[in-house]
């Protein structure tokens, strides 16, 4: 009897020990998460400024921004390959590395055509960097909990929303550009060396022997809500592009603000729709974000006052903070375990082609039809990301 309890006692304990989500290399991998965004987030609403200053216009603002996307999204599934035979650790290390360098050399460009290369090379590092993190992340997350753990950890990537795009835009009214983006780079090297201290998966080479495909970019399963996605980061394509830009046209100051209070709404969201996802499904957390990122972006397109400004960055917020975890969770839940760094490659794929088409197609609607155009399309893109997931629930509940 007395063995009998021991022995439960200590499978109960092993089991606790074994759902905890905030061990030492998950707070880890958050913190070197937070340095890197935090890094990238100061670059986004001041990019345009540089290009603006290199004598470029709207449309090439749209293509330093999308060409930076579209080489994070080539090399995804290259890092989703990576991930399972070389290494986790490899993988994110190298991706820092090479996003740490790019970053820094931007402020000495003098050219756009120089720029845009550089970009390109950054998107390598990007897309090689936040492919790896994602994956680790799901790794020292338990199962039961991936929901709520995503949440967590995506709270590291909007702390640095919070203040990226603010102290970007507030040094860059005091700093030059070069001493800007070199802070930035630092950030980075923070970000490389406490992650050269976590204990990463090791590669399970038994769990690989499987079929190989000739064309394998990319993980199906994962497909459902990598295609929401898509057509959900398309509009923030025309928010970190183009929104600091549309609002002093319209005489509207603040926009630091926006960036904050869309963060802090991310933030509170990330507390609880995690633990929703895990609870109740995906059905619980889809639809109302998608509605509030709708009516974010309708006002977006009217913005008649700094108060419809800020109460858009919120109602975005909490729209883009309660989908995105659950996406990523629902992305990694039906992958192979040996394919979870694919599924993490295949749903920020589509994410990067949002961002990219968004901001290239953007750029285009702007300089033809204004700024006010970008996010009535911008709504139109959700619109249809509701249809298709409808879509998919009633196939789900045929197949049932």
């Amino acid at each position: 009897m007395f063995v009998n309890e021991v022995g439960y006692l200590d499978q109960s304990t092993n089991s606790l020990q074994k759902e905890r989500i905030w061990t030492k290399d998950f707070t880890l991998i958050c913190f070197a998460n937070f340095f890197v965004f935090l890094g990238f987030q100061m670059t986004l609403p001041t990019l345009p400024l540089f290009v603006e200053e290199l004598g470029g216009n709207d449309q090439l603002i749209g293509l330093v921004i999308g060409i930076f996307t579209f080489s994070s999204l080539i090399m995804r599934p290259f890092a989703g390959h990576a991930l399972e035979s070389k290494g986790r650790r490899f993988v994110f290390l190298i991706g820092l590395a090479v996003f740490v360098l790019s970053v820094g050399v931007i402020g000495f460009i003098t050219s756009i055509a120089f720029l845009l290369i550089l970009r390109l090379v950054q998107g390598l590092g990007w897309g090689f960097s936040t492919t790896a993190s994602g994956t680790i992340a799901t790794d020292l997350i338990p199962q039961k909990r991936r929901g709520e753990g995503m949440g967590y950890f995506g709270l590291s990537g909007n702390l640095a929303l919070a203040f990226g795009p603010t102290l970007g835009l507030a040094l860059i009214g005091n700093i030059s550009f070069t001493s800007l983006f070199l802070i930035c780079s630092l950030l980075g090297l923070a970000a490389f060396i406490l992650s050269s201290f976590i204990k990463y998966k090791e590669v399970d080479h038994t769990a690989s022997v499987v079929e190989k495909k000739k064309f394998d970019v990319y993980e199906k399963s994962a497909l459902p809500p990598s295609i929401l996605i898509f057509f959900v980061t398309v509009t923030f394509g025309g928010i970190a592009t183009f929104l600091p830009i549309y609002s002093l046209q319209k005489g509207i100051d603040g926009i630091e603000w926006y960036f904050f209070l869309y963060a802090l709404a991310l933030l509170i969201s990330r507390t609880f729709a995690g633990r929703i996802y895990d609870k109740r499904g995906h059905q619980a957390v889809f639809i109302p974000g998608v509605l509030l990122i709708i009516v974010a972006m309708l006002l977006l397109a009217w913005l008649p006052s700094n108060a419809i400004l800020f109460t858009a960055a919120i109602l975005y917020g909490f729209g883009f903070g309660t989908i995105q975890p659950a996406l990523q969770a629902w992305s990694v839940k039906e992958a192979p375990i040996n394919r979870r760094g694919m599924a993490n490659a295949t749903f920020f794929s589509f994410f990067d082609l949002g961002i990219g088409i968004g901001s290239i197609m953007f750029g285009q609607i702007a300089f033809y039809l204004g700024y006010s155009s970008i996010y009535i399309v911008a709504a139109i893109s959700v619109v249809v990301s509701l249809f298709i997931y409808i879509g998919m629930l009633l196939q789900m509940k045929k197949n049932r």
